[in-house]
């Protein structure tokens, strides 16, 4: 239902921007338009604010549900078009400090190992993640892992399913990873436990990251993150003495404001005990979405261009202009984020905005906050397949083709490039996303020549030496090829690093890591902690798994996960519902017992907009991986008294 099959126009008669468009009578808010007309007023109300304000009135956020080349050029649009990089995705808000984490130790953002290599540990780690409801294909390699006597070890402040087939479960406070990691590593240290050939043969920093350890004993460390000194040092040891082990994190690592401090703690693990670049072994931040990884790669974040090449670089910026036959430089200064994006919008510096695919009016930490930024906007040119709740705001909509209806190619978690081709057509006037976007940097007179997907994907290769060996033919023939490929006949790398980094002096780096506690502690006013994330049934902001019948039959209500201990204390039965509350505002939805959670906490899944999660959320960002604090508010929950009828 729903689906947008021509463009539209807001009416100038339209009720004022908010959360109040009719789904099902679009025309009170909006008037069907041909494409011509579309796109010659979203590029003219584009050009504008360029004109009037500057290029860096307009920003860009752009979808890890298209295809690479697709992210590819919206990048490039941004960049050449307005000639700065205020251009970002959803990798801001799932693994950006993971990337940023990863990028600085090991000098590559991608995986180390695919996760079915999972087949060949004896011993792994899954911290920060619920693999089972967000990542079921690699769950189920985690689970037949375990079956035929593989150590599994879960770390999560919440029990999930995948706890059923851990060795060890380590459920440690909210908040505390690198107390718990620190605690796992001083002991390594103290028993001698690490890998000293591959230390000194690899890697630099390790006296700094041993003198760091020091302080960090399971004794001290264990009275803050909740897990027994004991406990501590069997997994210290099992992870150590493994023959080959491997570490999988999730959101629950990386949406932290000390996120990146979480992953550098993940990384040394991993370096001290030589386990990466061997069969089993490595390092693997689980990606969700179908082409966070590949959208990512294809320079569509803010620092980087394509393969992750600075931005700040005269000579890279040089030869991607060569590349795009472009004389005019763009900014050498990183962009800015999601959040600080809408931070801008409120200080008047953003005025406009080019939306493809991304729901920030759900997805944004704060979302009173986010929604009253796209409301500001002078001018909101929103690209997508469904009137999401932040096409509400838009001032224009054009409709794309879903995913099973375009060409193209995307790159899963494990760095597998995969081609996709049309299984039905788009319905109505509905495009693919790389032909409006074409369609529409030619009305801001950029001249590009585009008339397929493999025209792209071709340009891509020129600046991404990650695809080298890796042809548009090659991929009809094979379906998919993993990077690095070696040769044309190589079906790709599962395993990379074995022979050194792509550091100087290929050495992976020892960065030691503090503990930042969250931004908002638990008071007497908001005692209890908040965490989010997805469930099985929903996808995200729900804005296309919430138009499926069968998931939104099966899980059509919100609903929070609060121990059954805490709502019997506040007179809660199941299925009652409770009003939650932070600093930011309350939410109502039914409470679902559930004693995998604390007491002290409550799990809401983010998909639904009537019960929106980030309503409460904390915007605090990481100031590295500039990722907001999902995983950790302050928060209170009552009991709600009804009037009782007269």
């Amino acid at each position: 239902p729903h689906r947008i099959k021509v463009p539209l126009i807001r009416r100038e008669d339209a009720p004022s921007k908010g959360m109040n468009v009719d789904l099902d009578d679009l025309s009170k808010h909006f008037r069907e338009v041909s494409w011509d007309e579309a796109l010659d007023f979203a590029a003219e109300g584009l050009k504008n604010l360029d004109e009037n304000f500057g290029g860096e009135s307009v920003a860009g956020f752009g979808s890890a549900k298209c295809t690479n080349e697709e992210a590819y050029i919206f990048q490039k649009l941004i960049r050449q078009g307005f000639k700065h990089n205020n251009v970002d995705h959803c990798t801001r808000l799932c693994h950006a400090s993971s990337v940023a984490a990863l990028m600085e130790n090991v000098g590559s953002a991608a995986v180390t190992a695919t996760f079915n290599e999972i087949e060949n540990a004896d011993v792994a780690i899954v911290i920060g993640a619920n693999p089972t409801e967000n990542h079921p294909v690699a769950a189920t390699y985690f689970k037949q892992f375990a079956k035929r006597g593989g150590k599994l070890i879960v770390m999560d402040p919440r029990g999930t399913a995948m706890a059923r087939f851990a060795r060890h479960m380590l459920q440690f406070k909210a908040g505390t990873d690198v107390a718990m990691l620190n605690a796992i590593m001083h002991i390594i240290v103290k028993e001698k436990l690490y890998d000293e050939q591959y230390i000194q043969a690899y890697t630099e920093n390790w006296q700094q990251q041993k003198d760091h350890l020091e302080t960090f004993t399971p004794e001290a460390m264990g009275k803050i993150c909740g897990v027994t000194p004991e406990k501590l040092k069997l997994v210290a040891r099992e992870f150590a003495n493994a023959k080959s082990a491997m570490i999988f994190w999730g959101m629950g690592v990386s949406q932290h404001i000390h996120g990146t401090n979480n992953s550098r703690c993940l990384i040394s693990l991993a370096l001290m005990c030589g386990h990466v670049g061997r069969p089993g072994t490595g390092l693997h931040p689980l990606r969700g979405q179908n082409n966070v990884q590949g959208a990512s790669d294809a320079g569509l974040i803010p620092m980087f261009l394509p393969d992750y090449q600075s931005v700040t670089d005269d000579s890279i910026r040089s030869e991607i202009r060569s590349i795009w036959g472009s004389s005019d430089d763009f900014s050498s200064q990183k962009g800015l984020t999601v959040v600080e994006i809408m931070d801008a919008i409120h200080l008047e510096k953003i005025k406009g905005m080019y939306i493809l695919g991304e729901n920030p009016a759900m997805s944004d930490p704060d979302l009173n906050h986010a929604r009253a930024a796209l409301k500001k906007l002078k001018h909101l040119v929103v690209q997508d397949i469904f009137v999401t709740e932040t096409a509400n705001y838009a001032d224009v909509i054009l409709p794309a083709a879903a995913f099973a209806e375009k060409s193209g190619t995307v790159t899963n978690t494990n760095r597998q490039v995969q081609i996709a081709r049309p299984a039905v057509s788009p319905p109505g006037q509905a495009k693919e996303d790389w032909w409006i976007t074409t369609q529409l940097a030619n009305r801001l007179s950029l001249n590009w020549q585009y008339t397929k997907p493999r025209e792209i994907f071709d340009e891509m290769k020129l600046s991404m030496k990650s695809l080298d060996n890796i042809t548009w033919d090659r991929l009809e023939d094979e379906s998919s090829v993993t990077y690095p490929s070696l040769h044309s006949s190589d079906p790709g790398q599962s395993i990379v690093f074995s022979d050194g980094f792509p550091r100087k002096d290929k050495l992976a780096k020892f960065t030691p890591a503090d503990i930042i506690p969250p931004d908002e502690q638990p008071d007497e006013e908001f005692p209890m902690i908040l965490t989010t994330g997805r469930q099985l049934e929903h996808w995200h902001t729900g804005s296309m798994t919430r138009r499926a019948y069968v998931l939104d039959k099966v899980e059509p209500e919100a609903s929070c996960s609060v121990n059954p201990e805490t709502l019997g204390n506040l007179g809660v039965a199941p299925g009652e519902v409770i009003r939650v509350s932070s600093r930011r505002g309350s939410i109502e939805l039914m409470a679902r017992p559930e004693r995998n959670v604390p007491v002290d906490m409550i799990f809401m899944p983010f998909a639904f907009v009537e019960a929106a999660a980030n309503l409460l959320t904390n915007p605090a960002l990481d100031p590295i991986g500039k990722i907001p604090e999902f995983k950790f508010c302050a928060v209170r929950i009552e009991k709600i008294k009804f009037l009782a009828a007269e």
